[in-house]
């Protein structure tokens, strides 16, 4: 068996190859599995490494070293491999998929709890053929993740400052925007706010819309803002975002199902596992069993739903 450390140079603001490698290496002292630190060079880098790493040894498992975004791209590459197991190694500053297993996500920084690990399958979100293993989300949340980058680089603003001043200028340009959905055997056309497809549990830095769901029981949770006024999203973000969602039919609403489709009157802003992609058009479908996930000896989250 094979170890793959796929390090995101630029996750968590700096170069942490040098600190992981030297954490590997005390690590697999007394081991003898093979074992590799692969730096990435540019986006999707990891996915296409992992591919070709995967086709060249009986058993590979992938430790994502970053955040979200580096996990998606393991993910990606490990999609439907059934010799490759991927789990995440945080060292980003976006970690929203470990909080779904609240205080156990701490495990996922054990070396020891990781290398001694089991493997659990678990479900992916097809996303106009990107693979998602959290949440996939499109409108006004959407939008204003996607423009941080325009005003993270601007002087004196940064960090809470960018996601603040995208958000400022997003809820100005009108949250609500024309859509299409169908959601199982319904459909409805109008102004949304927006639409979130939950596998996991948290996004966009620590907003809770569902408490329950799980990325291993072949169900979405789809969370539905229907049109709202700044005053009513002011009112209900904070319900929405501790997942209180659903307390609220008025304006959200829930639907459990494997697929959503929306369609847009131009390209709009989708969000994948919190990287962005752009489409006039979004199919979303859950495929069970997709991907392998690594799980640190000593977590209980999947033994509690198998007991």
């Amino acid at each position: 068996m094979k170890h793959l450390f796929i390090v995101n140079p630029v996750a968590g603001g700096r170069n942490q190859a040098g600190e992981i490698t030297q954490k590997v290496s005390e690590a697999f002292q007394g081991r003898s599995d093979q074992w590799e630190v692969y730096v990435t060079r540019g986006p999707m880098d990891a996915a296409e490494q992992i591919r070709k790493q995967a086709f060249s040894c009986s058993r590979l498992r992938v430790y994502a070293c970053g955040g979200d975004g580096t996990l998606n791209e393991c993910v990606c590459g490990a999609a439907f491999l059934e010799n490759t197991a991927v789990c995440p190694f945080p060292t980003g500053t976006g970690n929203d998929f470990c909080r779904m297993f609240g205080e156990e996500q701490r495990l996922f920084l054990d070396l020891n709890a990781l290398l001694d690990g089991t493997e659990h399958p678990i479900d992916l979100i097809d996303c106009n053929g990107r693979y998602c293993v959290n949440i996939c989300s499109v409108g006004i949340d959407a939008r204003i993740g996607g423009d941080v980058h325009k005003y993270s680089g601007l002087p004196l603003i940064g960090g809470s400052r960018a996601y603040l001043t995208s958000t400022l200028v997003n809820v100005f340009k009108g949250i609500n925007q024309p859509m299409k959905l169908r959601i199982g055997d319904e459909t409805a056309a109008g102004e949304h706010a927006l639409l979130c497809a939950c596998n996991g549990r948290y996004y966009g830095g620590g907003f809770n819309p569902s408490r329950t769901a799980r990325p291993d029981d072949g169900l979405l949770e789809i969370y539905v803002v229907k049109k709202v006024s700044l005053l009513t999203l002011a009112r209900l973000i904070g319900h929405y975002a501790s997942g209180e969602g659903e307390n609220y039919p008025k304006y959200i609403r829930l639907f459990r199902g494997d697929r959503a489709d929306i369609e847009f009157e131009k390209d709009s802003v989708i969000n994948v596992d919190g990287e962005i992609i752009r489409a006039r058009s979004v199919h979303l479908e859950l495929k069970p069993g997709a991907l392998r996930l690594l799980v640190p000896k000593g977590m209980s989250f999947f033994r509690k739903a198998e007991a």
